[in-house]
């Protein structure tokens, strides 16, 4: 590897999130600021909902045989 055209790297740095959630971690800056983290992310939290746009889920669902039962 070449001498000096690498970045700096910090062991320690500081991730802040918009919700308040803050953790550290490895990354070429000292401070990173997130809009969404783990923590408030709907996948993750379980409050994701799945959208039905023009009935595919349904339409899925019949084609498989998927009826809930």
């Amino acid at each position: 590897m070449r001498e000096g055209i690498h970045p700096e790297y910090h062991h320690e740095s500081v991730v802040k999130c918009a919700c308040g959630n803050t953790f550290t971690t490895g990354s070429v800056k000292e401070e990173l600021k997130v809009e969404i983290c783990s923590k408030c992310h709907p996948f993750f939290t379980g409050k994701q909902k799945i959208m039905d746009i023009g009935g595919r889920v349904d339409k899925f669902k019949k084609r498989f045989n998927l009826d809930e039962k």
